[in-house]
């Protein structure tokens, strides 16, 4: 494994993420699939074996779904499942990031990036993870109800209370995150180290703007959904498989049809280097990073153990020009 810094901190250059772990086969009385815990420990210890010290996970996963504002009972999951296993580790060997900012209760203040939510959800978060501070607190999306100030200020607390040690952004405008950096320089407040953004081969929105604001702000940029939520693993050109998350999140078929095409020339390309798909996803984010001059961490999401090893070796693949050039052309 390499490793990258955020801050003056270590982390690995991939990271697991919790947004979607392994489902059980059953449902609970919402129609939700239950994550099955018993998988989820063996891929957490596979990564760490592999020499992962990085965890993402967030307020609001439950790990099989996304759309938990629609069940806010079911936020929290990820991060409770998560905690259960790092409790026998070292924590010190770990870094964990986690997210405020859905709506985790249908009442007013259950959502949103105030002092009183923060405040409120910080506490919670900690308890589910069962730990004494957060490494990254990352804010998941903007909340134009309040004052960026009065969400950098208890961020800011939040450190200088020992709660969190770093903080991130994800999601938000450009101009949104470039207005809370310039008042944290106003005041003297806690920077951010990191945004954490969607990028991958079919979808480079962050290359307009964001990029530029992370290095020019020192900040790392995590890459969620660096497979596009599995179109690049080539799993989707002949039908659905059982199991993956097409077939039970809606809408997600059109993004399949959508993309067929580029993900056909992509399985084409990584044949033609006697690679994975999936390898050569990965490896052209990690070439991106020295094209872009910033630190760039995939955040690998993982319902098999040996896709994940195999995916971790795209650390030992270097794409030619010709190929990575064709792949550029592609996004």
């Amino acid at each position: 494994m390499k490793y990258r810094y955020l801050g003056g901190m270590q982390v690995s250059q991939f990271a697991l993420g919790t947004w979607h772990l392994p489902p059980s086969s059953k449902k609970d009385d919402s129609g939700i699939f239950y994550v099955d815990k018993e998988k989820s420990d063996k891929i957490f210890k596979k990564a760490v074996d592999l020499g992962i010290n990085f965890f993402d996970t967030a307020n609001t996963y439950h790990g099989t779904i996304s759309e938990t504002h629609l069940h806010p009972e079911h936020s929290g999951n990820a991060e409770r499942i998560l905690g259960q296993y790092l409790k026998g580790g070292e924590r010190e060997s770990y870094v964990v990031a986690t997210k405020v900012r859905a709506e985790v209760a249908l009442f007013p203040n259950g959502g949103g990036l105030s002092r009183k939510h923060i405040s409120w959800q910080i506490k919670q978060s900690l308890s589910r993870l069962e730990l004494d501070y957060i490494d990254l607190y990352q804010i998941h999306w903007q909340d134009p109800n309040t004052p960026p100030a009065e969400t950098m200020s208890i961020l800011n607390d939040l450190v200088h209370h020992g709660m969190v040690h770093y903080l991130g952004t994800s999601n938000h405008p450009p101009d949104s995150t470039v207005q809370m950096i310039d008042i944290t320089r106003e005041h003297g407040w806690e920077p951010f180290v990191s945004m954490q953004e969607s990028y991958n081969i079919l979808d480079r929105d962050v290359e307009k703007d964001k990029i530029r604001i992370a290095r020019d702000n020192n900040m790392a940029l995590l890459a969620y959904v660096p497979l596009a939520e599995g179109l690049l693993t080539g799993k989707y050109l002949t039908g659905v498989p059982s199991g993956s998350r097409a077939g039970y999140t809606e809408g997600f078929r059109r993004k399949i049809e959508k993309s067929l095409t580029q993900v056909k020339r992509i399985s084409e390309i990584s044949k033609e280097l006697q690679i994975t798909p999936s390898q050569l996803a990965l490896a052209w984010l990690l070439r991106k990073q020295e094209e872009f001059g910033i630190s760039i961490i995939p955040i690998l999401g993982a319902t098999d153990e040996q896709h994940l090893e195999s995916n971790v070796e795209a650390l030992n693949i270097r794409i030619p020009n010709d190929a990575y050039k064709q792949i550029n052309e592609l996004g």
